[in-house]
């Protein structure tokens, strides 16, 4: 890509008769730039469906994403629980390449009983399957795995990274509202400069020119995420982090994953528009 995007982490909530490609053109309406495609507790769209969306997405200009299935811990102890999550990540990629997404996004699971060290391995294991299956089905799409908002989680930027180093076509999605749950930091412009600094020289120049990341107002304590929150009602540092996304020349897309979420995504273009 050669801009940062802007949209919703679903259906516009202004949409009148709320489905996918009303939700679309609701998008452009606003004057936002892209869409998530929820598939957070079911694949809504068949495949018979996908080539009308992907075709309303490239009429009104839209960038589809997807958020896979929240049903999903690739360190289960329970092999059966290990092949739903797999057979959800992949499906996901499935109807969101062929609805002409851009990028697939999803939470790895949890640590349990394991080390950190032991949940990453296995994570890594299951993603190789995850991958060569992708591939021989020549399903081409980013597939991120996301910094996860709860200690408890697989999905440190640390971990994120690594990942992504270990298999082409994956890059993490960078959720700046999770990131600073974990632990309450990661909320000043010299901190945002840190976490691109670090991405850029994990990754390259092409991490920065293809970032899919989340954004939101956020709740935590302790243990880290609780709930997601309107920016205004929150302490995210909404400003300091697009002047940093500026200054490091990113691009991609922007997912306002806010209770309201057209306003504070076009609140978020603005202030970057502005800069």
């Amino acid at each position: 890509m050669d801009k940062l995007l802007f949209g919703t982490g679903g259906i516009p909530i202004s949409t009148k008769k709320p489905d996918i490609y009303n939700g679309i053109k609701q998008i452009n309406s606003l004057g936002l730039d892209s869409l998530e495609l929820e598939f957070v507790h079911s694949v809504f769209i068949k495949k018979d469906q996908a080539e009308r969306v992907k075709e309303t997405a490239r009429k009104e200009n839209v960038v589809l994403t997807a958020h896979a299935s929240y049903y999903i811990n690739l360190n289960s102890e329970e092999k059966q629980k290990i092949g739903i999550s797999k057979s959800n990540i992949i499906n996901a990629a499935r109807i969101a390449y062929l609805s002409g997404g851009y990028s697939v996004c999803f939470h790895p699971g949890y640590y349990m009983k394991s080390t950190k060290e032991q949940a990453y391995e296995r994570f890594k294991k299951e993603m190789k399957h995850i991958m060569d299956s992708l591939k021989d089905e020549n399903i081409k799409i980013w597939v991120r795995p996301e910094t996860t908002g709860k200690v408890s989680q697989i999905g440190s930027f640390d971990e994120c990274i690594k990942i992504s180093q270990e298999f082409d076509n994956i890059l993490p999605c960078i959720d700046f509202a999770h990131l600073h749950a974990r632990g309450g930091k990661n909320n000043t412009h010299e901190e945002f400069r840190e976490i691109l600094t670090k991405y850029e020289k994990a990754l390259g120049k092409k991490a920065l020119d293809n970032m899919h990341i989340h954004m939101s107002g956020i709740n935590y304590g302790e243990k880290g995420e609780k709930n997601h929150l309107e920016l205004k009602d929150s302490d995210m540092n909404y400003k300091d982090l697009m002047k940093a996304l500026k200054e490091f020349k990113c691009s991609g897309v922007v997912v306002c994953e806010s209770p309201n979420l057209e306003t504070d995504a076009l609140l978020m273009k603005k202030t970057y528009s502005s800069l």
